[in-house]
């Protein structure tokens, strides 16, 4: 049997990349990004606002005003090392504060946090419902919970693989789809029955075809008023 590959560092800059690239996908996965902030509703009093998973920090120039502290978290070293340096000013100004953290275990008190910001991370992470019940934790009644879902694996989000994430994944030489399939552990389909399941008080949007079906978008988006336990 053959090792796994191996691609950390490839996988970080390919990240980056797709995230950033002035491509067909790079400008889907920024309105992934935009689309969050456009639907967020009207809560008033949200003043900390707390991102996990948050990579090297390509949703926060996406965040609408008002808040006046910005947590961002990730588990990566690499990575809070771009976002240290992109951010410098935000740091150096005491708005916002960068930490590794596990997003599936914070390390934050309860209801410490207005919002949470969670973009593309939970397809990521074992025990979806544990991770979204220790969000739910340190989220004050009356706050938000903001999550970005890929809707993979519909056909859309299949179909849309190949239009350059998969081929700048192969020129950085990693095992595109071995990668796919170690990092997208948990499905559209199944995240989506959790989220409505567990929570109550949910606002949500599809892209691009703005109807509930999986297989004809590309993102989920979806805001939690979070309530009392």
């Amino acid at each position: 049997m053959r090792d796994s590959p191996t691609y950390e560092s490839g996988y970080i800059q390919s990240y980056d990349d797709n995230n950033a690239a002035k491509t067909l996908a790079g400008s889907f996965l920024q309105r992934s990004h935009s689309l969050l902030e456009g639907t967020l509703p009207r809560v008033d009093g949200l003043q900390t606002i707390l991102e996990v998973g948050a990579g090297s920090g390509h949703h926060f120039p996406y965040v609408k005003a008002g808040f006046s502290k910005y947590v961002m978290t990730d588990g990566s070293p690499e990575m809070l090392a771009i976002a240290r340096e992109k951010f410098a000013q935000q740091t150096a100004s005491g708005i916002m504060v960068i930490e590794q953290r596990d997003a599936t275990r914070l390390d934050y008190p309860d209801a410490s946090v207005d919002r949470l910001i969670a973009t593309h991370v939970l397809e990521h992470l074992p025990n979806p419902v544990n991770v979204l019940r220790e969000w739910n934790r340190v989220v004050r009644p009356g706050g938000v919970i903001s999550i970005v879902l890929p809707c993979d694996p519909g056909l859309l989000w299949r179909l849309g693989r190949h239009l350059g994430p998969r081929r700048n994944a192969q020129r950085l030489g990693l095992a595109y789809d071995y990668l796919q399939a170690a990092e997208h552990i948990n499905s559209i389909f199944n995240l989506t029955v959790f989220i409505r399941h567990h929570f109550e008080h949910i606002t949500e949007s599809w892209y691009p075809a703005r109807v509930a079906v999986p297989d004809l978008n590309l993102f989920y988006v979806c805001h939690i008023q979070t309530v009392k336990s």
